[in-house]
């Protein structure tokens, strides 16, 4: 599904990330519906770069889909698909690849070198701001204080499991992504 001429990659985006989301798994579609919310009222501090963002938040949890499941790490996946299939530009694979301070995550799951060799991370303005909107989001949307969203986290997935102490060794990273997104925004 390449970008067609006329229209955003934000509007690409919300399309391939419908497809792909709003079915087989809707309250992941009201979460990415969600972060790309967050991520259109970035647009004062991003400038030129708003669009890419908003993309990216419709496509960072792509990776979850039925029909791109192959590691079972949906960055990875997802942003496989981006680059391989989608052809989409190289800074939405990546920020898709890292998102959320995925390395962490990689980590758990023994893809740490897989994940650094096929994708660079993006730049950290960028990075900090898709991790603000995807942890200010809950998985229905709304929008939620990072300490509630790190809470939900780990209640859903219980504090043995690997995304759980991805996250825990995410937060700090995390945290200071939401920090430097507020002060931004201040």
């Amino acid at each position: 599904m390449p970008i067609v001429e006329g229209v955003t990659q934000a509007e690409w985006a919300r399309e391939l990330a419908k497809q792909l989301l709003e079915k087989p798994l809707p309250r992941r579609w009201a979460h990415t519906q969600g972060v790309a919310a967050r991520a259109a009222s970035l647009a004062p501090i991003l400038g030129d770069d708003a669009d890419t963002l908003t993309a990216t938040a419709y496509l960072h949890d792509i990776g979850y889909s039925p029909e791109l499941v192959d590691t079972g790490f949906h960055p990875l996946d997802g942003a496989r698909y981006l680059r391989d299939i989608a052809q989409a530009d190289g800074t939405l694979c990546r920020l898709v690849a890292h998102h959320s301070c995925a390395v962490n995550e990689a980590t758990e799951r023994g893809l740490f070198d897989v994940l650094t060799k096929e994708f660079m991370p993006e730049r950290p303005d960028l990075m900090d701001a898709l991790t603000y909107c995807d942890m200010t989001t809950g998985p229905d949307g709304r929008h939620l204080d990072v300490g509630e969203r790190l809470a939900e986290i780990h209640s859903r997935y219980g504090p043995e499991h690997l995304v759980s102490r991805s996250i825990t060794a995410s937060t700090p990273c995390i945290l200071a992504a939401v920090r430097a997104v507020e002060t931004a925004l201040r």
